[in-house]
């Protein structure tokens, strides 16, 4: 391990916005998010497989009247969204360090008004379909920890994954589709992503890729 993850691990292990293992709040905090943590009631939105936290952190700065926790299992990069939004004085964001499939041992029914997937890998191969973040299981994860009427959104550049999850999302018993577009960049949801674009967003549209966008509704 280099020298910067273990530095970045380290600061993980110390911050007060980071949950992880061999910390109290990681085994307490289900269903207590607001009471434990936040202190406050505002509504809870996740950003899953959040990497660095890019919209964890963009979003938390526009609407300091909910609550946002980013999740992702990569310590390193939990580290940087950790300090970026130590930096930002952010009360309103925390980090929780685990895989995706777990995200149900840290939340009860109901428990979430919100769910972001922003840029997940696509999962192309065959073989990995089980690990794509809109397949039925995820989606039906999801939907139990997500409120009534609670939001899903999903950002993509993969063509491959926009397809896969308007099947997956469509024929979904919990889920309906409220809008989707192709390209986000030249469609009238553009304002719905906020203005916040991740490290590797940017790229993409600089290189000419479209973005993909899909938001949908938990029945």
């Amino acid at each position: 391990m280099s020298r910067r993850k273990l530095a970045h691990y380290e600061f993980s292990a110390q911050a007060d916005n980071v949950i992880q293992a061999e910390k109290p709040l990681y085994t307490t905090v289900k269903g207590k998010w607001n009471e434990l943590y936040f202190k406050n009631a505002n509504p809870i939105v996740l950003e899953l497989a959040c990497g660095k936290g890019e919209y964890t952190i963009g979003l938390g700065k526009q609407f300091p009247d909910k609550n946002f926790i980013g999740v992702d299992i990569k310590g390193d990069r939990i580290a940087r969204g950790s300090l970026a939004a130590s930096e930002a004085n952010l009360t309103n964001v925390a980090f929780l360090r685990t895989g995706i499939q777990y995200s149900d041992e840290f939340f009860s029914e109901k428990e979430v008004d919100e769910i972001w997937l922003v840029h997940p890998d696509p999962q192309v191969r065959d073989r990995d379909e089980n690990k794509r973040l809109t397949n039925n299981r995820f989606l039906d994860m999801y939907s139990r920890f997500l409120k009534d009427n609670g939001m899903f959104y999903l950002k993509t550049d993969s063509s491959f994954l926009y397809e896969y999850s308007l099947e997956t999302i469509s024929e979904s018993a919990h889920f309906e589709i409220l809008e989707y577009t192709d390209n986000l960049y030249e469609s009238e949801l553009l304002t719905e992503h906020y203005g916040v674009k991740t490290h590797y967003e940017q790229i993409f549209v600089g290189k000419g890729y479209s973005i993909k966008y899909i938001k949908a509704r938990l029945r």
